[in-house]
């Protein structure tokens, strides 16, 4: 037996001893009606439940027993609430932050194992936030639209409260009526009144931050019974209405009927699919409070329905940020989002045991909290460790997947199409908030999780104090959210909507077509008609299997039209290293910025090189995997090996490459591109498999108004021909046309043979 099996059985048997010991003490524990404690999350009913079942239920247990451990350490080291100077990633920061999670877990702790000493550590602590709270001016750091007192920002308060009500309810009985008054007059409510009364440009928003507060004001309400708390969480502060057209330091407004509260931040970010517009990072983030106060009203306040709220979007809202994930785990990207948060995050433990519990028990959720390995401990957790040790899992159906955006899905999306190990993200969305890219009609390419055209992500080391305090960094602006850092067209330098918010607010692209029956041929097409004045855009792209290929391929078009001639740069920011090209260039001995702004300040040029008449082809290698891009281009073209770090005297960004195709002086274009996955590379034999791409021509032969016709030609010299219907996008349109002398017969969008 391994020595990481005899600790966890050795802390088993202390935790079952801890509960023998103290069964002579337990209370009785009904839930019949709502002013039993604990009620919130976890409730007396499931306490009695947990502890009936505890020792028989392996992934709950050794949950329990990491909690356990964790806490106690924390109780060893004694308690402390320094007075608060820091931003996020200093060290009072931090330690106020721990406290909220080890207050969380201690009356979870008590709970379960029915010990006085957890009940003791929170109340001790409560009592010394009680003290200092009364005499906390707001925090000296001046950099927040909403300054908070324990925190920089109200921001992290309302994190502190939506965890610290958590362990308020489980510790409630165990306080006396003068305790409990003392923090409810003197913490809590000076507290939630901060956060909402004196912070009105934080809380009366449609924003994850307003929903993190409206959260915080809410769940303490429901622990203390207070209705006014309740009714502020869910419907705003009464009489209150911001300047809607006045956009505060971090970019949000109040929504567009001057509406707040934590209903209308469901009603508005959230699309029919679940699609939170700020994209997958800031749905994870404000997934916690969203779920975790739905779940509190559902316990608390049935009657509210609050599950059933715009047609359950809020349980829809996890299927579909799973599905918002790569091969993984981890969530794509879009617009601000840091590499690597996946759902092994705890926001999403807590997620996927609210979605099983409250959502009608789907096994395929079990498969994903398996893969994380633990469960939150409460009632939830209970559900789904039950569900795996009855044997219900069952695989997370992930699939190609249209997503649409805005409050009535009208307001363009996100197309995920997924054919065997390839996985393509195709954003048509709108502009996400605050926190939006300007990237209409941009995507990323996965394999197997790892990325192969990389979308940069946001421009912020969260939490790491010497990186600007862990907030965003200028370079998210002049870098991170510009169009050039993206993968789609630039035109003449210049970001969509010329980089301005007030802008991109107010358009989105729109869905031409999404086709993913067809096992494989995946397809997905939009238009942006305000990007740019007087030029549309139209990308429709296909995940395409073909026996005459060693792994599905992508084909890329991107149609433009213009009434007046431009510059078009279409980037591709690939990885890892350059293997062999097909035309000529010239190594830049000097580096210089490839441009003055909007984005282009940041690129190292290092490389310029001119493109061939026909196909252009470019190979790489990454991961011991060689890629092959194969693009329709004209001696005109010129192609730019690039790098990100220009203008960077701090090392902010990463050093990433790119390829840039540039397109001068051009009206109506079209480009056309083909992106394979090919062979291997064993740095242990040193052997090296099918290096060479497959394709030995593509070419664009047919661009009307009404069609756009690829074809691919293998180095088998069998073909494929690919037609777009650009106008009738119906599935019920009947279309003919000729092309070179040949007559092509279809229904529906696309043609493929």
């Amino acid at each position: 037996m391994s020595s990481k099996t005899n600790f966890f059985s050795f802390l088993f048997s202390i935790l079952f001893f801890i509960i023998a010991c103290n069964q002579k003490k337990e209370e009785t524990v009904d839930n019949s009606n709502n002013n039993s404690h604990p009620k919130l999350i976890l409730t007396a009913k499931g306490v009695k439940e947990i502890r009936a079942q505890l020792g028989t239920i392996p992934i709950f247990d050794k949950t329990l027993a990491k909690v356990k451990a964790a806490v106690d350490a924390e109780i060893e080291n004694g308690i402390e609430v320094p007075i608060p100077k820091d931003y996020s990633g200093g060290y009072t920061h931090a330690r106020h932050k721990q406290n909220w999670f080890t207050m969380q877990k201690a009356g979870v702790l008590y709970q379960i194992l029915n010990d006085d000493t957890y009940a003791k550590y929170v109340k001790d602590m409560l009592m010394e936030y009680e003290v200092l709270y009364k005499t906390l001016p707001l925090h000296p750091k001046t950099r927040s639209y909403a300054r908070g007192k324990l925190f920089w920002q109200c921001l992290n308060d309302s994190n502190w409260l939506v965890y610290v009500s958590q362990a308020y309810d489980c510790i409630y009985n165990y306080l006396s009526a003068e305790e409990r008054n003392k923090l409810e007059n003197n913490l809590f409510r000076p507290f939630a009144d901060h956060i909402s009364v004196d912070s009105p440009q934080f809380y009366q928003r449609v924003h994850n931050h307003s929903t993190w507060g409206n959260a915080a004001v809410g769940m303490i309400g429901l622990v203390m019974d207070d209705q006014e708390l309740i009714d502020r969480a869910l419907y705003g502060i009464k009489g209150v209405r911001l300047d809607k057209t006045k956009k505060d330091d971090d970019g949000g407004f109040l929504n567009k009927d001057g509406k707040a509260g934590f209903l209308a931040n469901i009603e508005e970010p959230f699309s029919p699919d679940g699609y939170y517009n700020e994209g997958p990072y800031y749905q994870r983030y404000a997934g916690y409070p969203f779920l975790i106060f739905a779940a509190g009203l559902q316990n608390v306040q049935p009657e509210l329905k609050i599950f059933e709220y715009k047609n359950g979007v809020l349980l829809k809202s996890i299927d579909a940020l799973l599905n918002l994930s790569d091969a993984d785990g981890a969530f794509f990207p879009l617009n601000d989002g840091q590499k690597g948060m996946s759902y092994h995050t705890s926001a999403l433990v807590s997620a996927v045991n609210i979605s099983y519990k409250f959502g009608g028990e789907a096994p395929g959720l079990l498969s994903i909290a398996k893969e994380q390995d633990k469960v939150v401990l409460d009632d939830s957790g209970l559900a789904v460790a039950l569900g795996i040790k009855n044997d219900k899992t069952v695989p997370f159906p992930k699939k190609s997947i249209n997503l649409s955006d805005g409050p009535e899905g009208k307001q363009g999306g996100v197309g995920i199409l997924r054919n065997k190990e390839i996985e393509l993200v195709f954003k048509y969305a709108s502009q996400g908030s605050s926190h939006g890219h300007y990237d209409k009609l941009s995507y990323s390419l996965y394999e197997d999780g790892k990325e192969i055209i990389q979308d940069y992500g946001l421009a912020r080391f969260v939490n790491i104090e010497q990186k600007g305090g862990g907030n965003y960094l200028k370079e998210n602006k002049t870098w991170a959210k510009q169009t050039i850092a993206h993968n789609t067209v630039t035109v003449n330098e210049t970001s969509h909507f010329n980089g301005k918010y007030e802008i991109g607010s107010k358009f989105h692209s729109n869905l031409h077509y999404f086709s993913a029956d067809d096992a494989n041929v995946k397809v997905v097409s939009a238009i942006e008609n305000n990007a740019y004045p007087e030029v549309n855009m139209h990308r429709t792209m296909a995940l395409i299997n073909d026996d005459d290929f060693e792994k599905p391929y992508l084909l890329d078009i991107m149609k433009l039209t213009s009434a007046k001639a431009n510059q078009y740069d279409f980037p591709y920011y690939y990885f890892g290293q350059v293997l062999e090209t097909n035309f000529d260039y010239t190594t830049q001995n000097t580096l210089k910025p490839l441009g003055d702004k909007n984005g282009y300040q940041h690129l190292f040029l290092e490389a310029k090189g001119k493109a061939v008449a026909g196909n252009s082809k470019f190979s790489w290698m990454h991961h011991n995997q060689f890629y092959s891009l194969t693009s329709v281009t004209n001696s005109k073209d010129q192609l730019l090996m690039t790098r990100i770090g220009a203008n960077d005297p701090e090392f902010n960004l990463r050093r990433d490459p790119a390829l840039i195709l540039r397109r001068n002086n051009t009206k109506n274009t079209t480009f056309v591109a083909v992106i394979e996955s090919h062979g291997s590379y064993s740095p242990v034999s040193e052997s090296a498999i099918n290096t060479k791409s497959s394709v030995k021509e593509v070419q664009l032969v047919l661009d009307s108004k009404e069609y756009t016709a690829v074809l691919i030609t293998n180095i088998n010299d069998t073909t494929n021909l690919f037609i777009t219907a650009n106008s009738n996008a119906s599935e019920q349109a009947k279309h003919s046309i000729t092309i070179n002398g040949k007559n092509y017969t279809w229904s529906g969008t696309y043609y493929f043979q």
